[in-house]
């Protein structure tokens, strides 16, 4: 998919990281179901490319990162919910992408916004973030994985809190309650995000997506089974030519050269 086919989003390749920016500021970067087919397609290609290594999302403007899903659109669709098949923005029903994504949240993130930033590695907040899953309030519920992730990541009495209310979290609140890992300093978010990246690309990528791989499929499993469970991102750690260049590499005292393979 080239920038020119884009509709909904804008991407922009930084030498291994991909920056993907939801652009619907005229309704908040809220998402109908052609723009979350477009995600998802974005983020297929971003799987499949061996040069890109880490993933940063965000949302056009300084107001909204995403208010979730487009309910003009579901209204003047006759109430019609489409669940896309690759989850709300690409994200949230991928359960298979093992390289690392960022959300740079730059305003608001409720509802499917808020759950695709929950099904990122990594949460970074403006100064003006707000964080919820309102959706009992209009008489619908957060079925794009954020009743499961936010219990999973924040504890079950901070998540009940904020679920069964539907309030909203602001950007220091949701730093204390872990939600976010950084809160930026104003005007400095992509510039944290991108560094985040950078840091995450200096290391060898196969590295980093066993890691993620492990910590994710392991969750929930017993101590013993998830040690001992086989991981094929491991698998292909220990098969690559990254495997012996970081060894080398520390013992030349030299800045390894990382191939992803």
């Amino acid at each position: 998919m080239t920038q020119k086919q884009l509709q909904f989003t804008k991407v922009e390749k930084k030498d291994r990281v991909l920056v993907v920016t939801i652009n619907r500021p005229e309704s908040f970067n809220s998402l109908h179901p052609p723009a979350n087919e477009e995600m998802g397609d974005i983020f297929d290609d971003f799987a499949a490319d061996d040069d890109l290594w880490v993933a940063i999302v965000t949302g056009a403007g300084e107001k909204a990162f995403s208010a979730g899903n487009d309910l003009k659109w579901t209204a003047e669709n006759q109430g019609k919910l489409e669940i896309p098949r690759r989850g709300f923005g690409g994200l949230t029903g991928r359960f298979d992408l093992v390289k690392p994504v960022i959300a740079a949240v730059n305003g608001v993130a409720l509802g499917g916004g808020f759950e695709i930033a929950l099904a990122c590695d990594i949460i970074l907040a403006a100064p003006n973030a707000r964080f919820g899953l309102p959706e009992p309030k209009v008489g619908l519920a957060a079925l794009a994985g954020g009743m499961h992730r936010l219990p999973r990541q924040i504890g079950l009495k901070n998540a009940m809190g904020m679920m069964l209310t539907g309030r909203h979290v602001e950007a220091q609140e949701a730093f204390r309650l872990g939600i976010a890992q950084e809160v930026a300093e104003p005007g400095k978010l992509m510039e944290r995000a991108m560094s985040w990246a950078e840091e995450i690309a200096a290391c060898a990528p196969l590295s980093v997506r066993a890691t993620k791989q492990v910590a994710m499929e392991s969750l929930g499993r017993p101590l013993e089974e998830a040690v001992s469970r086989d991981y094929p991102a491991v698998r292909a750690l220990f098969k690559s030519e990254d495997f012996v260049e970081g060894p080398l590499a520390f013992a030349q005292k030299r800045k390894p050269n990382w191939k992803g393979r």
